[in-house]
């Protein structure tokens, strides 16, 4: 059982506008997906996330397992309920949490132990375990249990990450069919900066999806925005999508800036996530058509207008600089969620205009605009 749909609508180059049909509704791509870590996108309600346009989030496999407990979410009637959002959820696998507490873990064959970042005890992930978690919390995209590699990396320490991933790969197929599952499952391409390796993972994963009888719904990259150059990343996605079956939806995982995600989109790439926008905010980091700044900043101390003059998000048309700027000195919750209002509202239209762009043709002169525009002159950023 596949549980997931997916159509193409319209090209333009190497772009895809497209359409998702998920158990909890559809979503149109190219799709950014507000990161809800805890099962909150932070400091927003779900009707506010609505009214910004976003059409599916992710919640975090790894935190939610730790609290409050897949077993009380699952409980409680499944992620969607317990977080009060009717529309579609990716969780992700708990994979790149691992990687990031690399200090903290050991990786075996089995799967990963590691001492618990909220009260040190050990805790156990395997390929089953995220399976097992991803099913109770209900989501309508589960993500495969992988290796995320280190960067820089030599071939051979990927190559034997990438094997493992895939190995791990079949056995989270392997569970989570093992019942009619709540939503689709999605591999993930490892592979490092090493084209490869990639196809090789790639075509591995195929592999298992075949003998499956279609069991990988769609497929995603990982591995990348993990400190490597650009260029570098630029270079696996022109070598690695076009490898791609058209059919799928190609999901980027964890990339991030503007700019990153339109050179994606131009390259095929149809879904999105990062902590950006929301982390940014808190920060008082915001996104406008021109450039980064940081409302914090003492330039901002008396200006009357808004974070940027082109944005038609409810703090742009309520609040000025100046009173952005008081609320981050001041460490007023308010602050924090009016910024965030302003940075989501800034990606989910960015997706929009890519889609729009897409279905004129017009996306090549889109992106040259939409990048002039953001490498101009930029007030520094904290």
């Amino acid at each position: 059982m596949i549980n997931l749909g997916f159509e193409v609508t319209a090209t333009d180059g190497a772009a895809r506008r497209g359409r998702v049909t998920a158990v909890h509704g559809a979503f149109d791509t190219p799709a950014f997906m507000p990161v809800g870590t805890y099962g909150t996108v932070k400091a927003m309600t779900p009707e506010e996330l609505e009214q910004l346009g976003a059409q599916v989030v992710l919640g975090n496999t790894f935190h939610l397992m730790l609290r409050p407990g897949a077993d009380v979410v699952a409980e409680l009637g499944g992620l969607h309920r317990f977080m009060h959002w009717s529309r579609p959820i990716l969780t992700d696998s708990g994979g790149f949490q691992v990687f990031s507490l690399a200090k903290l873990r050991t990786i075996t064959e089995e799967g990963v132990r590691f001492r618990s970042p909220i009260d040190g005890s050990e805790v156990r992930l395997t390929p089953e375990d995220s399976m097992r978690v991803q099913r109770q919390l209900g989501s309508d995209i589960a993500m495969m249990f992988d290796d995320c590699t280190a960067w820089p990396a030599t071939h051979e320490a990927t190559e034997a990450s990438m094997e493992r991933s895939m190995r791990w790969a079949r056995r989270c197929r392997d569970h989570y069919h093992a019942e009619p599952p709540p939503g689709a499952l999605f591999g993930i391409v490892q592979g490092g900066m090493f084209a490869d390796l990639r196809t090789r993972s790639l075509e591995s994963l195929l592999e298992i999806d075949a003998a499956a009888l279609g069991g990988i719904a769609g497929l995603a990259i990982g591995g990348l925005a993990v400190g490597e150059p650009e260029p570098q990343r630029l270079a696996v996605l022109e070598a690695l999508v076009p490898q791609m079956p058209q059919q799928r939806p190609r999901y980027l995982m964890g990339v991030g800036r503007p700019e990153d995600i339109v050179a994606a989109v131009l390259r095929g790439v149809d879904m999105f996530d990062c902590v950006m926008p929301t982390r940014h905010a808190r920060n008082g980091n915001l996104f406008t058509s021109t450039g980064s700044i940081n409302i914090r900043n003492a330039a901002h101390q008396r200006d009357p207008g808004p974070i940027d003059p082109e944005c038609g998000c409810y703090t742009c048309r309520n609040y000025s600089r100046a009173y952005l700027r008081h609320l981050g000195r001041c460490n007023e919750i308010l602050g924090s969620r009016l910024n965030t209002i302003h940075n989501l509202h800034f990606y989910l239209r960015l997706m929009q205009d890519l889609r729009s762009a897409i279905e004129r043709g017009a996306l090549e002169g889109f992106a040259r605009d939409f990048l002039a525009r953001r490498q101009g002159p930029q007030a520094p950023v904290a």
